[in-house]
């Protein structure tokens, strides 16, 4: 599959607090089949990894959220880590960029509590999702169909549980991004009145 990305533009969103595995992973497997990701924050500088609670290494911030937009890249990746989703789910910036995205039938992959910042978005609603286990009451009275898979694939939305399962992760992604846009990738009526309420 080398190459097979040749040209396409990632987005990994994420701010302090990201699992480390989640954001290096994805990361350099897409980068191995050819495409370009950029490191999107809040912030510019670096961001501060963890390791489940142990503090883990910083990583460069390409672009800011002031900088870009869902129009700049040809897909999402959200990591997760508990403090990461955490502060970006309340970052009405962050949640436009991520239901950008979803309007414009891009693919989503998320992994682990990164399912939070959807729930946020507004983009969860009728979507068959998988997470891990701590949030998964929470997809739910969201309106998501929740499994308990290590991937799980709904329309160019990608996602999985925990580290352990990065590998079909990665792997579902790529392919998910090498198919472009899906038309049943949307942001739904959910995410159009979350929207309504933040403007």
């Amino acid at each position: 599959m080398d190459g097979s990305l040749k040209g396409r533009t990632v987005a990994i969103l994420a701010t302090h607090g990201f699992e480390q595995s989640e954001l290096e992973v994805p990361k350099n497997a897409l980068t191995e089949v050819g495409a370009r990701v950029d490191v999107v924050a809040p912030q510019s500088g670096t961001i501060r990894g963890f390791r489940h609670f142990d503090p883990g290494d910083d990583v460069t911030v390409d672009r800011t959220l002031d900088e870009v937009g869902a129009a700049d890249y040809d897909a999402l990746v959200l990591p997760g880590g508990v403090f990461n989703p955490d502060a970006l789910r309340s970052d009405d910036k962050a949640l436009g960029f991520v239901r950008d995205f979803f309007s414009q039938h891009k693919p989503v992959g998320a992994i682990c509590h990164a399912g939070w910042t959807l729930i946020d978005a507004g983009v969860v609603e009728g979507r068959r999702v998988t997470s891990v286990r701590s949030i998964r009451t929470d997809l739910r009275n969201a309106g998501a169909i929740v499994l308990d898979e290590e991937v799980v694939v709904d329309e160019g939305l990608v996602t999985s549980r925990t580290p352990q399962d990065l590998p079909a992760f990665c792997l579902k992604l790529t392919e998910e991004i090498g198919e472009g846009r899906h038309a049943g990738q949307h942001a739904g009526a959910a995410s159009a009145s979350v929207h309504a309420q933040l403007r």
